[in-house]
């Protein structure tokens, strides 16, 4: 299925999702995030307890997995600096430094799990290459701060 088929089929689904989830959460990485961790790594497959007591699971892991694509289509397209800012607003949500977690996030290549199944090679490159380079900066600029301080 398409994702314009997927999106018809599921519109009422992914207007809850995005009513009530998504327009809650201040950054696009913090809603990336926040879909990766619906979906099970061993499956591949989306859940949400809420969503499917009002629709079917697999009605629920189609809408997600297109709300999924979409969201991170919007990270794909965002001029860098736009990204490096949402990214650190999304770090500022969290809890520990944001140098601390950006260089979490390198070690484990936590930013390839927020990534939908069956992305392109060239835009799986281009997302990972993007997000080192920002996390690389987080850390440094952190770094360069603490030291003048």
């Amino acid at each position: 299925m398409d994702s314009w088929e997927s999106f018809e089929l599921n519109q009422p689904i992914i207007d809850d999702f995005c009513t009530r989830t998504l327009a809650a959460i201040p950054s696009d990485f913090g809603r990336v995030i926040h879909i990766t961790l619906l979906r099970d790594f061993a499956s591949g497959l989306y859940g949400h307890e809420g969503l499917e007591t009002l629709y079917s699971a697999a009605g629920v892991d189609e809408a997600l997995h297109y709300c999924h694509e979409q969201v991170f289509q919007k990270l794909l397209e965002m001029p860098l600096e736009r990204l490096e800012s949402d990214l650190r607003d999304c770090f500022a949500g969290m809890e520990g430094e944001p140098d601390q977690i950006a260089a979490r996030w390198l070690e484990l290549e936590f930013y390839r799990m927020l990534m939908p199944f069956g992305l392109p090679e060239y835009l799986r490159d281009l997302f990972c290459a993007n997000l080192r380079a920002l996390l690389e900066l987080v850390v440094r600029d952190e770094a360069m701060v603490r030291s003048a301080a």
